[in-house]
């Protein structure tokens, strides 16, 4: 596969991703992943008590919960999340972007930039590694 043909495969699959977690399609957007993922999320190893998505993931049945967990916490109708950019290198991708969220429970708004390092093999997301404020997010959901 030349380099060229690797990060047209790359976007397209990373193009669909993004419209499938905007879509809130969790069960479209775990199939999408290879099993195991390399799963990553900018937070401490133990988490955070009030953010019950941030846990270790493996597997397709996980990433689905995670997009479902991190819905169930947020108001969908008011998401603002955006994209600004999309790096592609072969099978390796990063998305920059912000996130911009409110907290279901409480009405609490946030905002974070993001930066989000995927790698796709074979047609499937191997690599999921997200950098976020994770203060930011924590401190929201706390209140």
């Amino acid at each position: 596969m030349t380099d060229a043909f690797a990060a047209d495969a790359t976007r397209d699959i990373v193009e669909a991703l993004l419209r499938r977690i905007a879509e809130g399609d969790h069960d479209r957007v775990a199939e999408l992943f290879a099993e195991p993922i390399d799963w990553q999320l900018d937070w401490p190893a133990q988490g955070h008590p009030a953010v019950p998505w941030i846990r270790p993931r493996s597997s397709r049945a996980d990433v689905a919960d995670h997009f479902r967990t991190l819905e169930a916490h947020h108001v969908p109708e008011l998401n603002g999340t955006s994209v600004a950019r999309i790096l592609v290198d072969g099978a390796d991708a990063v998305v920059l972007g912000e996130i911009v969220q409110t907290v279901r429970g409480s009405g609490t708004a946030y905002t974070s930039p993001f930066a989000l390092h995927l790698t796709v093999e074979d047609g499937l997301i191997t690599r999921y590694h997200i950098y976020e404020d994770s203060l930011t997010v924590a401190n929201a959901l706390s209140v």
